[in-house]
């Protein structure tokens, strides 16, 4: 009878491991969900410095054809107030410096506490890394009701001089931003937690070549 209860008590033990096992691997694959288009994150290894330069040409907000179709629908809706409608084309281009870069920037050295990894604005830094934003989904806030944004970009590190000597490009495709005070949870907020969700899954990947 003991032998018995004792297989059953193991029988239940390896299936609660073997649930937890799987659900850490599901939540580590989307974490850092990314496509490898050209090099690899090996190269970087031993790379302790890297230049860091932006670009939102092209970009395509969610359910809108162009970022300009998108710009004008936000702006018609807010005609009504005084103001309003310009300053929000203002902070959707002015926030980008303002909250995204440093939200990037700051989360991806985080990431790195002993500061053996940095990135920065420093053009005389041997190797650049380019963030191209493809994507980006605002995400709302409607009181209890928040939806988080999401960007998807194409990361390449290349030699600062060589720019044709590409040592790595990686896709990062719908990155979840993360949730901080929904109190203040404006867009610019919202889109500035996905570039600290990107920064995250990014120094996550080099952190397994240290």
């Amino acid at each position: 009878m003991a032998a018995s209860l004792a297989a059953i008590f193991n029988s239940i033990q390896m299936k609660r491991i073997t649930v937890f096992l799987f659900v850490l691997v599901s939540v580590s694959c989307l974490a850092q969900r990314y496509d490898a288009k050209k090099g690899d994150f090996k190269n970087l290894k031993g790379i302790a410095e890297f230049n860091v330069t932006f670009d939102y040409n092209g970009q395509i907000v969610n359910g809108f054809d162009t970022e300009e179709e998108f710009l004008n629908e936000k702006m018609h809706k807010r005609e009504h107030r005084e103001g309003a409608a310009e300053k929000f084309h203002e902070d959707w281009f002015s926030n980008r410096e303002k909250q995204y870069e440093p939200a990037f920037v700051n989360y991806f050295n985080k990431m790195f506490k002993d500061g053996q990894v940095k990135v920065g604005k420093n053009p005389e830094a041997k190797y650049t890394m380019h963030l191209k934003t493809t994507w980006v989904y605002p995400g709302y806030n409607a009181g209890t009701d928040i939806g988080p944004a999401k960007v998807s970009a194409i990361i390449t590190v290349s030699e600062t001089y060589n720019p044709a000597n590409i040592l790595l490009m990686v896709e990062f495709d719908k990155v979840i931003g993360l949730k901080h005070d929904i109190m203040t949870n404006t867009l610019g907020d919202r889109i500035s937690w996905a570039y600290e969700k990107l920064a995250k899954n990014l120094a996550l990947q080099l952190k397994r070549f240290l």
